[in-house]
């Protein structure tokens, strides 16, 4: 079938659908550096750069699916309104544009639709005729008559993502097709840190301040090694008061515990914050959701795992690499990034992403039940 991809960030959601036999032909994002972005992944596809909430480009969206016989839409509205880790903002613009989604299934009569977001997605509600309903709700309203609808939140370690993340999964499928899209079963084994990034070379952090570089004496070395592997594999840059606390933080631990190298203001006192902050993840998990914000140690557990070194400190004592990133997010290693794109755009794009993985199996379930 042919698709159309709205909200389409650089395309991460959809990197496996070829594979189930999906052809996105049509894609809309409002952001250019991003449209670019998937341009560069999908150069066959019709990417419309602009904003769906203007009739222009909007009607250039259906039209042009239309032209494309477009029977399957994949949405991720922006989550940003209701997002746990955002202001939770009942009355963010953002969580209306799950309407423009619904207008284009209206418009458009697809056979399947896939739509994504944060788990608050079920429990935000939104304006219609006059009332706010929960998002469920509204979409029964809209298309029970002609749909069949599943509604799960689903949490990606348990298909095949090395990765915590609670995601809402609206499953749409038309009654006239004879086909009821449902979930696929979990998975019993859960990909933990150790399998996915364990092989990695283990690198030292970039000190920002010169004259605490010289702690760090194999970063050359390990850098060389680390490059090898892939040229996404190198450390982000952190100042030393950060490095120093991680340095002394194990595994799964987070340097507020620690006793003496704790995060500190001017005064000595530590710094406020949540507990999960300046956090180090487990090797025998699966990692903690990987945000936009993954590139500052005092941000959610976003701290290398780390291995315990003989003088009693532990390596590692940064963020992840963007390529374990693309590992822990089920992207393949040789994800073909393009040449132009800044780190802080790679980093924000992954955190913001949907791991391809989970969307892969959810859609074989069409496959296998046709």
């Amino acid at each position: 079938m042919n698709g159309l991809s709205m909200f389409a960030n650089v395309g991460i959601a959809e990197t496996y659908l070829s594979q189930e036999n999906i052809n996105i032909v049509v894609a809309n994002e409002l952001l250019p550096e991003r449209a670019r972005f998937y341009e560069h992944l999908y150069p066959e596809c019709n990417m419309i750069c602009g904003d769906i909430t203007t009739e222009e480009i909007y009607q250039n969206v259906i039209e042009t699916s239309r032209k494309q016989n477009v029977e399957f839409i994949i949405a991720t509205p922006p989550c940003q309104g209701m997002s746990i880790a955002g202001k939770s903002d009942p009355d963010d613009p953002r969580n209306y544009l799950v309407t423009y989604a619904a207008n284009a299934i209206r418009d458009l009569k697809p056979k399947f639709v896939l739509m994504e977001n944060v788990f608050m997605q079920l429990k935000t509600h939104i304006p219609y005729k006059g009332q706010k309903v929960l998002i469920p709700d509204y979409l029964d309203l809209m298309f029970g008559s002609e749909y069949h609808i599943e509604k799960q939140v689903i949490d990606t370690k348990f298909y095949g993502v090395p990765q915590q993340r609670k995601r809402a999964i609206i499953l749409m499928s038309r009654k006239d097709t004879g086909v009821h899209w449902d979930f696929p079963p979990k998975d019993e084994h859960i990909i933990t840190l150790e399998e996915a990034i364990g092989d990695l070379p283990s690198l030292d952090p970039f000190v920002k301040e010169k004259e605490y570089r010289d702690v760090f004496p194999e970063y050359e070395e390990k850098l060389k090694k680390g490059l090898a592997v892939s040229k996404w594999h190198f450390p982000k840059d952190h100042v030393w008061r950060n490095v120093e606390v991680m340095m002394h933080t194990p595994t799964g631990c987070s340097a507020r515990q620690n006793e003496v190298y704790f995060p500190k203001k001017k005064d000595g006192t530590m710094v406020g914050g949540a507990p999960r902050t300046y956090m180090r993840m487990d090797w025998d998990k699966a990692a903690p959701t990987i945000t936009s914000y993954n590139h500052t140690i005092s941000s959610f557990q976003n701290v290398h795992p780390g291995r315990l070194l003989p003088d009693g400190t532990y390596s590692d004592a940064r963020v992840l690499t963007i390529f374990e990133m693309i590992r822990i997010m089920s992207l393949p290693d040789d994800w073909d990034i393009p040449d132009w794109a800044s780190t802080q755009l790679i980093r924000t794009v992954i955190g913001e992403g949907v791991p391809p993985e989970a969307v892969r199996r959810i859609v074989k379930e069409l496959k296998i039940k046709e």
